[in-house]
């Protein structure tokens, strides 16, 4: 199949071919860092003679794909680039890929490519996009979450790097018959993006959390509490640069615990959706020393789980503790939980030896409500 070059509208936007004048302004906007990180592919530097190249043979319509410039729909502006791969003719599939200029962002462009484009191939006959996302590009995924594009899973080791390696990509797909979007998400944002009673902010981890999210977990009691192994600085930086890519998932909100009063690092809490069908999740937490004792973490356990309830749909909250953490468990009740269970050899511990776990639950107020009625 070979498809016809045609402009393309969208919400504010137009996609066309690229043209020769295009190659003047194409290195000023292809070396911006955030392109050039996420877009490996890019020549590195990005230079004039690259952009003629693009433009006059690299951006050519052939039978394996297309490639459009974005532009203002008013004023003609350049705004990024966009284009559709063919991964499989016979089974109508394509991939969509884009980037947006620096000055662009935050304007709704890359969601009005999206639908654009994505409503031209479906006009050309193809049936199954797919739109794949660094896992540390968490707008891109947000980008695909909007447009109606589901969350499939992730595809191991298929993208080069500037330094050789492979990574994994996010791969998120959307048929033709598909509603436009957004997907529903299993964990919504925070409201106003924190959470906070006025002594104490839980906000979502982000990749400048890095150093002190690596030193709580070096803290010895935290380390010998820790399950899956220790926390390397490696694994800090993984976390902290995936952590919204997991919260879009549904899989775990990754949080830190701030003293709302200086806004600084007091410890970190997660919650984990582990059993979304049954309307259950896991909740974590750990607090550095000198915050210790002043009813901080009952506070962000409390926050963390009202809002499961409130915004996430979540039905019971679980805690686990050790046989010797009267703290966390103290910590526990103070937050509305109640004792459950003790699981017998429930935890993988140290050298092949298992640790027992006794179970903390807190249950929706909406399901209290529920049976309390006569």
């Amino acid at each position: 199949m070979k498809l016809t070059p045609e402009p393309v509208a969208g919400a504010g936007i137009v996609l066309r071919p690229w043209e020769l004048a295009d190659a003047d302004i194409l290195p000023s906007l292809c070396n911006d860092p955030l392109i050039q990180r996420f877009m490996p592919l890019f020549p590195s530097p990005y230079t004039a003679e690259d952009a003629l190249m693009w433009v006059t043979q690299g951006s050519a319509w052939s039978d394996t794909g297309v490639a459009f410039a974005i532009t203002d729909e008013k004023s003609g502006e350049i705004l990024g680039g966009t284009g559709l791969s063919s991964l499989h003719w016979t089974r109508s599939m394509a991939e969509i890929g884009y980037w947006v200029a620096a000055s662009a962002r935050g304007r709704g462009v890359a969601k009005a490519t999206v639908a654009a484009l994505s409503q031209w191939a479906y006009s050309k006959g193809f049936y199954r996009l797919e739109l794949l996302a660094a896992k540390d590009n968490p707008a891109s995924q947000r980008v695909a979450l909007a447009s109606g594009f589901r969350r499939e899973g992730v595809r191991s080791k298929i993208a080069p790097d500037r330094e050789g390696n492979r990574r994994d990509l996010v791969a998120f797909v959307r048929m033709r018959d598909d509603a436009p979007g957004p997907v529903r998400r299993l964990l919504p944002d925070f409201p106003g993006g924190v959470l906070t009673d006025g002594v104490v902010n839980v906000r979502p981890l982000r990749p400048t959390d890095v150093d002190d999210y690596l030193a709580i977990y070096e803290l010895p009691e935290v380390a010998e509490s820790t399950i899956g192994g220790e926390m390397t600085s490696d694994e800090a930086y993984r976390k902290c640069h995936t952590a919204e890519s997991a919260w879009l998932s549904g899989d775990v909100a990754e949080c830190v615990i701030e003293d709302a009063a200086t806004g600084a690092f007091a410890g970190e809490i997660s919650l984990r959706y582990w059993q979304p069908m049954l309307g259950e999740a896991l909740i974590g937490y750990s607090l550095r020393p000198e915050f210790r004792g002043r009813g901080l973490m009952t506070r962000a356990v409390d926050l963390l789980s009202t809002w499961a309830f409130r915004d996430a749909g979540i039905v019971r909250v679980k805690a686990g503790t050790f046989r010797e953490n009267d703290a966390s468990r103290a910590v526990l009740t103070r937050a509305g939980f109640t004792w459950e269970a003790e699981a017998r050899a429930f935890l993988p511990g140290p050298d092949g030896t298992r640790i027992d776990d006794i179970q903390y639950v807190r249950v929706s107020p909406d399901y209290q409500a529920s049976v309390s009625k006569p």
